[in-house]
């Protein structure tokens, strides 16, 4: 699955907007919206991501 669709599910799940997403994950509040727009993340980026979307779903 990609990055986008595992962010997007979680958005979905929770409530949180994008930029509180990209805030929490990686401080980065335009990181949805440029992951979206063809942003290619680094290994650090996706690890920090998935560990966010993890502890969401908790």
């Amino acid at each position: 699955m990609s990055l986008v669709r595992e962010i997007e599910g979680c958005l979905l799940r929770t409530g949180l907007k994008e930029t509180r997403f990209g805030r929490v994950a990686v401080n980065d509040p335009r990181l949805v919206r440029d992951l979206r727009r063809g942003r290619k993340p680094g290994p650090g980026t996706v690890a920090r991501v998935r560990e966010t979307i993890a502890r969401l779903d908790s």
